[in-house]
């Protein structure tokens, strides 16, 4: 009986030695800080650090190349390149129309789930969360053959009741690009909105019901203020992914002459890198997208948090 105390005893000191709780977490930590600082901080230092240079030739450009401190230059003579300007007002367009159709579409759907009836929901959300499952370049693809003309059936029904439709035109390229990310990103959305809704306390909606409000009002009054933070979070994640736009327009490109190799940002990164040989510029570029992402993050979260508080 005494060794078993001792030996409890030995063990509650050894339990309590200060410090061995937060080398054995710091221990489990350096796997992820070492993989992040590998596939996210170093690319980012890199690109920075390639940014701040230009190659250069001598003469008539027969001589050898040189690689000079350019400081800011690559970001100057980026944000002076009017296809890279034009792309970023491309992409602000596509922000305005895709960011609230997803997010209206998203809580609508999702307030209909949260009213269906229980043995529907999970297959509405399957089938809801089905095109997400689908890789964006295989979705990019599906529409790209659902819009071209002479073999699309969507086109065909539309011209056989009398409209005629280009979804590939300069003016239709941009809503149908919309209309592909909605279809492949709304399910997602529609989880995590959904989700939230679960959430919602019972009672405060049989309150609700009690006073009189119908099913409509107690879904845009009652509900949808209480997932506030929920639908902060998916536009958040929604505006970072729209400054990301590159497989929707890279792959129609090959489908309409509307979309240039210079169409939205990223894709004028991608020409300068690897049809141009400019990997400074590219760097530049990214870094811009970049800052403004994060940018825009920043403002997003401080919009939410005040709405959130109010």
């Amino acid at each position: 009986m005494s060794l078993q105390i001792r030996s409890g005893r030995s063990a509650t000191r050894r339990r309590s030695i200060p410090g061995t709780g937060g080398r054995s977490a710091a221990i489990f930590l350096i796997p992820f800080f070492t993989l992040f600082a590998v596939t996210m901080i170093a690319p980012v230092v890199y690109a920075i650090g390639l940014s701040l240079f230009a190659e250069k030739r001598s003469g008539l450009g027969f001589g050898d190349a040189t690689v000079d401190f350019v400081g800011i230059g690559n970001y100057l003579a980026v944000l002076s390149d009017r296809a890279f300007l034009e792309g970023f007002g491309r992409l602000a367009i596509y922000c305005l129309l895709y960011v609230p159709t997803l997010l209206i579409t998203a809580l609508v759907l999702a307030l209909l789930l949260d009213a269906a009836v229980t043995y529907a929901r999970r297959a509405f959300q399957l089938l809801l969360f089905l095109p997400h499952a689908v890789p964006g370049v295989i979705a990019a693809l599906i529409w790209a053959y659902l819009y071209t003309p002479g073999v699309s059936p969507i086109v065909k029904a539309l011209a056989a009741g009398g409209i005629e439709i280009d979804f590939l035109s300069v003016q239709l390229v941009l809503p149908s690009m919309v209309n592909i990310a909605v279809w492949e990103w709304a399910g997602y959305n529609v989880i995590i909105l959904f989700t939230a809704l679960q959430t919602v306390p019972r009672e405060v909606l049989e309150a609700a019901r009690v006073d009189g409000a119908g099913e409509i009002r107690t879904a845009f009054s009652i509900k949808t203020p209480l997932v506030w933070p929920a639908l902060g979070v998916a536009l958040l994640f929604t505006v970072i992914g729209s400054l990301q736009l590159f497989t929707e327009p890279k792959i129609l490109s090959s489908a309409t002459t509307a979309v240039t190799s210079t169409w939205v940002p990223n894709m004028w990164a991608y020409d300068a890198a690897f049809n141009r040989n400019n990997l400074p510029q590219a760097a530049a570029a990214s870094i811009i997208l970049a800052l403004l992402a994060g940018l825009l993050s920043w403002a997003v979260t401080r919009f939410t948090s005040k709405e959130r508080t109010r």
